[in-house]
């Protein structure tokens, strides 16, 4: 992978300057750093027919994952993304803006089986909420609350423009941000992740970081309206928040996505827009090209607190 280490043309300046005020984090601080004085509970024998259970292949493999998810691993590569950023079983991993649950099918069982805590940084609730934000918010709890014996207990934690710390200071081992810093460019609070995740890793900790990625000859629009973030930009954002890069790589690159589409990143699978958002769907739409194309470029960056 390149190394683009200069700022982003029109990034001279800092995207934000946001102060964090105290959410309640409804029985969060369960989640501390474990001690590892107790050995990591080994897998259980592989079945006739699939892998051991509590491995990460198990939980990539899981029957409860619908088709459709399962699907999408040809193009999201969980297991080997999984693996880049060191994801182990005892770990307290917090995953910003988790959506529907992508992620958190696998990682919610292999952290369960393990003896590690997941935790989803959700959206940001309140007077001032977006609405649609809530109703995810809370078909995410129910569904993740709702089986023990699979999922364990999941915490749940609030990030947002005034929200408090997602996690008790360095009690997370693994942060993750996929897919989500566009949006979090266009609301202003980009800088505020790196730092919330800085605040919870224990030193040493990683914070894993898949978006999509912007050609680096191309401006960044510092609201992404696109989608697509140069990986500079990225590294810079990483760097101000006190991380130090450890790799990169390609296991979510894909060459045939030419980054220019009516309606951004979008227009590409799973989302398949055919008009502005907002706006009815548009049955003439060609939807050939973008079928072609797949899901998009995406950078995988890792990086570390020091210690």
């Amino acid at each position: 992978m390149t190394d683009h280490t200069a700022a982003p043309n029109g990034l001279s300046r800092r995207l934000l300057m946001a102060g964090a005020t105290g959410l309640a984090l409804g029985g969060l601080a369960a989640c501390g750093r474990k001690e590892d004085k107790t050995p990591t509970p080994a897998p259980a024998p592989a079945a006739a027919n699939g892998p051991p259970e509590g491995s990460l292949e198990w939980a990539v493999a899981g029957p409860w994952r619908s088709a459709q998810d399962r699907a999408r691993d040809a193009a999201r590569h969980p297991m080997e993304t999984l693996r880049f950023f060191g994801l182990q079983p005892r770990m307290t991993v917090v995953e910003f803006w988790p959506g529907g649950g992508w992620y958190t099918e696998i990682l919610a069982p292999y952290l369960a089986r393990g003896g590690g805590t997941y935790v989803a940084a959700l959206f940001p609730e309140g007077p001032t909420a977006d609405p649609v934000q809530v109703t995810l918010n809370t078909a995410f709890k129910t569904r993740f609350s709702s089986d023990k014996k699979l999922y364990g207990e999941p915490r749940f934690a609030s990030f947002g423009a005034a929200s408090g710390p997602v996690a008790p200071l360095g009690a997370a081992e693994l942060c993750l941000f996929m897919r989500t810093l566009h949006g979090w460019m266009a609301a202003g609070i980009a800088e505020k992740a790196f730092a919330d995740a800085f605040a919870a890793l224990r030193p040493g900790g990683i914070l894993g970081v898949e978006q999509h990625r912007l050609a680096p000859e191309q401006d960044q629009d510092p609201v992404a309206a696109n989608g697509y973030v140069q990986e500079a930009f990225v590294r810079q954002l990483a760097a101000e928040a006190g991380f130090v890069f450890v790799a990169a790589s390609e296991i979510n690159a894909n060459p045939a996505d030419t980054k220019d589409h009516p309606f951004g990143v979008d227009t590409l699978p799973p989302t398949r827009l055919t008009a502005p958002k907002g706006q009815p769907a548009d049955p003439a739409f060609d939807r050939a090209k973008y079928e072609a194309i797949g899901e998009s470029d995406r950078m995988t960056l890792k990086f570390r607190k020091p210690e």
